[in-house]
């Protein structure tokens, strides 16, 4: 382990800096380190040159331009930490992306951050990246909130203009229950009221930047709050278990009895290890340690430790505010991963109770988030999860939202335990021990549902069966559902009615859902007509759907014929046959077009296995020999 491991390294104060993409956020950033000397040597001449090249002027904002797509695109795309004195006090600053694209990289750059600057730009006012931005700040409970009136300069300077921007900008906190500390008015670019006063604003009588940084309040307080130690790994050297973590509230004494996670163990703090230095007799708020414990119990990654008369909150149902950043909406009954500290538990979305409208913030009945969107919703575990309920200005409850694919799709703050109103499906879904990433390592290939549309007599269930049997010769657990076998079983109940037709296609899909969450790659042969019943189907599935067009026109399928089906609805003897008197609408954008009306259908299957191959196949898995 290093040496930060087991040290205070957290004392500086996190500062995130928040605004429209367009507003100056990384220009104030390197001014800032500029004006106030926590500039490496040669940086400044590295900037002029950076700037010469591109026709600018000194371009403060090159100085965090540390990846090249950055400099390509003009948008901070990651949430760069930069440390930063102030004369004894030590801050990191955090640039947070203000670009919508990257606000997922703002929600886990400002998790521990203690104030923000919000970045406006006088001259544009509040625009929506603005609200979203600030509704971010108080989703995360950050409480202490600079406003910095960016590009004053374009405003000639005029007081009674910036005044008119601060009136704009106080009515949006507040309507979000938030309050600027205050409000600076400043041009980055030129330094005005950046680390020094400005000449070109007598009428102001408020802090500089620096000053307003300087007036954050410390961390400090969280000492005094209820131990909470979540468990970040246990170590093992020669006679002695290490339990490590990060104290993220309270203090801890050598001698205090701590009990351990939902098993309510109880054991002794017997020391608290320092790294090339004595043992401590105590830790607080903010230092990573290492303890050893009497009985030497053996806690689980997750696990909380904790003072006896300052129990956290356990529940299985859990309200929580969320920052929805998946480009699809979030419908009830989708399950994630809720990270929390060190913990992750299975949950799933088992209510949407409000979603709040950005323009006018108020907050209404929906049945789905949408993309980049924020909601009250419920998630409910298998397990009971510890927590304390979100505390603005505490790391309390924050906790983030990822998918079978480790990718952050939501903030979710936790409020706290949920109830059940009158009539509602109680819903505890069992998560699996074994991970998706456990399958695909045994496996080689990711599980994926590959949905095969066409009408009927095109060559679905043929392709389907032909592509089975050499993927599982090639070592893929693959499976089939195929529309005439599911309406023998599974399906039998339904008819051909329009409504029938969706639940079949809903019956299928969660079928093959299941079967992909369990390794499988799974071929779905059904006509499914409607582009609506196959949205429904990507919709369930979610991640790993493929759409696949058997292309093959009504009088080849009919010319073949393999049921006799056509010549009976010919006949007046089925009525409703896609094709004949029901419609059948083609995919626009299929992931693969396989036309069956020409070629073989061999090479069709061919064509098949090799597509479904190459979005599974894992590097180093075992391929198919030609």
């Amino acid at each position: 382990m290093s040496d930060k491991s087991f040290s205070s390294q957290d004392a500086a104060t996190p500062i995130v800096i928040v605004g429209h993409v367009d507003h100056g956020k990384s220009t104030l950033i390197g001014r800032l380190l500029h004006d106030t000397d926590n500039l490496q040597d040669g940086k400044v001449a590295q900037i002029i040159e950076s700037s010469k090249k591109r026709g600018l002027k000194i371009e403060w904002s090159f100085l965090l331009d540390s990846l090249q797509i950055e400099r390509d695109q003009g948008v901070t795309v990651d949430s760069t930490r930069i440390p930063f004195r102030l004369g004894q006090r030590e801050y990191v600053i955090v640039d947070a992306p203000g670009h919508r694209q990257f606000l997922r990289n703002m929600i886990t750059g400002a998790a521990d951050a203690e104030a923000a600057v919000l970045v406006v730009d006088a001259a544009e006012g509040a625009r929506e990246q603005t609200r979203r931005h600030a509704m971010l700040l108080h989703l995360i409970g950050i409480r202490h909130v600079i406003v910095l009136l960016n590009k004053v300069d374009l405003l000639a300077f005029d007081r009674t203009k910036v005044e008119a921007v601060e009136r704009e900008v106080t009515d949006l906190l507040t309507r979000l229950d938030l309050k600027a500390a205050v409000f600076v008015p400043a041009s980055a670019r030129d330094g005005d009221n950046i680390a020094t006063r400005s000449a070109n604003m007598p009428w102001y009588v408020g802090p500089t930047l620096t000053e307003a940084l300087a007036s954050v309040p410390s961390p400090d307080s969280r000492v005094e709050l209820a131990l909470r130690l979540p468990v970040q790994d246990v170590y093992r050297f020669e006679d002695k278990r290490y339990v490590a973590g990060r104290i993220e509230r309270g203090r801890v004494r050598v001698g205090d009895t701590v009990v351990i996670g939902t098993q309510k163990t109880p054991a002794r703090i017997a020391s608290i290890e320092g790294w090339h230095t004595a043992p401590h007799l105590s830790a607080h708020a903010g230092q990573s340690v290492a303890v050893t414990l009497e009985p030497d119990v053996i806690p689980d990654r997750g696990d909380l430790l904790h003072h006896p008369a300052s129990r956290p909150v356990e529940a299985s149902r859990i309200r929580a505010r969320l920052f929805w950043l998946r480009q699809e909406p979030l419908r009830v009954g989708e399950s994630f991963r809720l990270r929390l500290a060190t913990a992750e538990h299975a949950v799933t979305v088992t209510a949407i109770e409000s979603v709040l409208n950005l323009d006018d913030l108020t907050e209404n009945p929906g049945d789905e988030v949408p993309p980049e969107g924020f909601a009250e919703v419920v998630l409910s575990a298998a397990e009971t999860i510890q927590f304390d309920p979100f505390t603005p200005g505490t790391t309390d409850g924050r906790g983030v939202l990822v998918d079978r694919q480790q990718r952050i799709v939501g903030g979710a703050p936790l409020i706290g335990p949920a109830g059940i109103a009158a009539g509602e499906k109680v819903i505890h879904p069992t998560a699996s021990a074994v991970t998706v990433h456990d399958r695909e390592r045994v496996k080689g290939h990711k599980g994926a549902v590959f949905w095969l549309t066409g009408l009927s007599g095109a060559g679905k269930s043929t392709l389907a069966r032909a592509a089975e049997t050499r993927l599982f010769a090639a070592g893929v657990d693959v499976t089939v559902l195929d529309g005439d076998t599911l309406r023998t079983g599974l399906c039998k109940d339904l008819g051909f009615a329009e409504a029938d037709r969706t639940e079949n296609v809903r019956r299928a899909a969660e079928v093959a859902r299941i079967l992909r969450d369990a390794g499988h790659v799974v071929l779905v042969a059904l006509i499914s007509p409607l582009s609506s019943d196959r949205e429904l189907a990507s919709r369930i599935v979610g991640e790993g759907f493929a759409e696949i067009f058997v292309d093959a026109d009504l009088q080849t399928c009919e010319q073949r014929d393999p049921k006799g089906l056509y010549a009976a609805a010919r006949a007046g003897k089925i009525s409703g046959f896609t094709g004949i008197d029901a419609p059948y609408e083609a995919p626009a954008h299929p992931a693969l077009r396989l036309r069956t009306g020409q070629g073989s259908a061999n090479d069709a299957a061919s064509e098949l296995v090799s597509f479904v191959e190459g979005t599974v196949r894992l590097p180093g898995g075992r391929r198919l020999q030609s």
